[in-house]
């Protein structure tokens, strides 16, 4: 049960948005720019990453709902090999961003030299490792407030199906309404 109320039939961090609007909507600004923004990522590569964050942070709805995007959007075999533990099924660029983004989820200490020289030996430029530095603090904060409010979480099924044909092709601007999916 959320520790807030959030409207029915919204959950996650949707029906906290819907709850306090006035922060929901920058932070989906912050979510369209992070993950459909310009970028040398593929909007695939920085779902992986959301997705990957949250799973290392134990948040199950952004674990669910962004891995369902990143299969739409990307490969499903790679991001099931990801969260599996298999990072290196990414490839090389992302296993060494993917590095990059759980020493930002588990640390506040500036990422080691060495772990940015990884990257870019694996292909990664400046944009590339801003972004997934970005991405991995930004969904430390999102599951967070997914968790620590206690946002509803359906179980796994046809709901995250729904929710990345959304996010797929609208992106996250678009707050959904109460009854539709989310």
């Amino acid at each position: 049960m959320p520790l807030v109320p959030t409207p029915q039939a919204l959950p996650g961090i949707s029906g906290l948005f819907a709850f306090r609007p006035e922060t929901g909507v920058p932070m989906r600004a912050l979510a369209q720019a992070l993950l459909r923004g310009p970028s040398p990522l593929s909007p695939a590569e920085r779902e992986l990453i959301a997705t990957f964050v949250s799973s290392n942070n134990s948040c199950r709805f952004c674990t669910r709902s962004h891995g369902a995007v990143a299969r739409r959007l990307g490969d499903t075999d790679t991001v099931d090999a990801v969260l599996g533990g298999q990072a290196g099924a990414a490839g090389p660029k992302m296993q060494a961003l993917l590095a990059i983004a759980e020493h930002v989820r588990g640390s506040v200490a500036p990422v080691p030299q060495a772990l940015g020289d990884a990257a870019r030996s694996a292909g990664a430029d400046d944009l590339a490792l801003h972004d997934a530095v970005l991405i991995a603090a930004a969904f430390s904060m999102f599951n967070r407030y997914v968790e620590g409010l206690g946002a509803e979480t359906p179980p796994e099924g046809p709901a995250y199906d729904a929710m990345a044909e959304r996010l797929a092709s609208q992106g996250y601007l678009v707050q959904p309404k109460p009854g539709l999916p989310t």
